[in-house]
């Protein structure tokens, strides 16, 4: 009996680290303001390399930004509010976006005009077997994103298997991103694989997790413990007077060391410096010239 009561215990999700993650002047100039919302090292954030939380308010028409390489990953983008790109392709608020990266690929991120935006972005690590895969871009539009209403709860997955909906994105790594919303004293309880790491970053209002109802605040990013075997394991969360909105992050580590270096993710640092060679010899295709085979639209 006392073993089943401790399995039952360890399959509880609680939050174990919490941060806030400081406001800091963006580099796309006056009127960015960004924040890393991963703060420890990735031998404890594995598959997730970095987050970035980017609020823009531009008032003029200065081009920022410009056109940059990436390679060996994934950056995993959903737009919280406003639009970014352009008339070839644009995003907008909802909408989500995996790029991989993969063996190497040329993307622009120009902004030339008064803008309000909020961005999450965050780059995630390949499989080492996948690590060079050929580019590809997956865009799915807010229209298309599964969702799911029960009792003041509403749940929009844009990735992966959660709340008994899956979204249509194709994964390398078992990733699983889902906007939590909230009202007013309502809850709700979810699976999620024991295996995966997990995170929460709160958007809006605040939320409680777990049974010793922890409060994570708006701003604030709170880091689930880890488990291990083959099962799923409970998260609940609560909100309280304001109600609160939260973003999951839940993947499978990888559990292989990663070279980090400017734009590019390797395993070794003759493969970063091989990366900025086929830079700078032109080798990387621009993402705008993907055949259509390499872009899905969903």
């Amino acid at each position: 009996m006392e073993t089943i009561i401790e399995q039952q215990i360890a399959r509880k999700r609680k939050l174990v680290t919490i941060h806030t993650p400081p406001a800091q002047p963006g580099f796309l100039g006056a009127g960015h303001i960004a924040r890393a919302v991963i703060q420890t090292d990735f031998s404890q954030s594995d598959p997730f390399i970095i987050l970035m939380d980017d609020r823009l308010n531009k008032q003029d028409g200065e081009p920022v930004g410009g056109p940059h390489p990436h390679a060996g990953f994934e950056t995993v983008s959903l737009l919280l509010e406003g639009e970014i790109g352009d008339s070839a392709h644009q995003m907008k608020a909802g909408d989500f976006q995996i790029m991989t990266a993969g063996s190497g690929i040329v993307h622009t991120e120009t902004i030339d005009r008064e803008v309000s935006m909020h961005l999450l972005q965050m780059w995630l690590n390949l499989p080492k077997n996948d690590r060079w895969t050929t580019p590809r871009v997956q865009d799915l539009p807010l229209a298309q994103v599964p969702k799911r209403m029960e009792k003041g709860v509403e749940i929009r997955v844009y990735s992966g298997s959660f709340a008994g909906i899956t979204s249509p994105i194709q994964n390398y790594v078992p990733l699983i991103v889902a906007d939590i919303r909230l009202e007013p004293g309502s809850s709700t309880t979810q699976l999620i694989p024991d295996s995966f790491n997990a995170f929460l970053y709160v958007i809006e209002g605040r939320v409680t997790i777990g049974e010793e109802n922890t409060t994570l605040q708006q701003d604030q990013v709170g880091w689930l413990n880890r488990l291990s075997g083959t099962g799923q394991s409970e998260l609940q969360l609560g909100a309280g007077e304001t109600g609160g909105r939260v973003i999951l992050y839940a993947a499978q580590p990888q559990h292989d060391p990663i070279v980090s270096y400017g734009p590019f993710i390797a395993d070794t640092q003759d493969e970063i410096r091989n990366l900025y060679k086929e830079f700078r010899q032109g080798k990387m295709d621009h993402v705008s010239n993907l055949p259509q085979s390499q872009r899905v639209m969903y």
